[in-house]
């Protein structure tokens, strides 16, 4: 599992002109799932990013409630080492992928995290406002 964590004032995802996922001053979640992800990759990754000091005064989303905003977004495993046309080989299929992002949110939920997500195989638009910017990339 691959996921690019960022703090941000606040994040949405909006599919066919509906906002299905909002927060304010939390973490914007990119989640990519490969082959061999589990459920328990998902509640690893999910206690690393619920924990991870990247907020203000070097606290975690779990010291302070911080909200956090999953996206799944295949396109972290794309490999473009050869030419210029990526392969999504490295990701999981959709029918292994969805139910480790559903897991991964279930996992942060479990640990008292107020989460909100994209909607799986849609086409989103993801809109952030970067603090800091703090971006970090996680991979298990």
């Amino acid at each position: 599992m691959r996921a690019v964590v960022q703090t941000v004032s606040h994040a949405s995802v909006t599919v066919d002109d509906a906002c299905v996922g909002e927060i304010k001053d939390g973490l914007l979640v990119l989640l990519g799932v490969t082959h061999t992800d589990t459920p328990m990759t998902a509640a690893h990754l999910a206690r690393k990013v619920y924990e991870l000091r990247i907020l203000d005064d070097e606290k975690s989303a779990s010291d302070i409630g911080a909200p956090v905003l999953v996206v799944s977004q295949f396109t972290l495993y794309g490999d473009a080492r050869k030419g210029r046309r990526p392969t999504w080989q490295a990701a999981a299929p959709a029918s292994h992928a969805e139910p480790l992002v559903i897991a991964f949110a279930e996992a942060l939920r479990a640990r008292g995290a107020t989460v909100q997500t994209g909607q799986f195989r849609a086409h989103m638009l993801v809109s952030s406002t970067n603090v800091g910017p703090r971006t970090v990339l996680l991979e298990l």
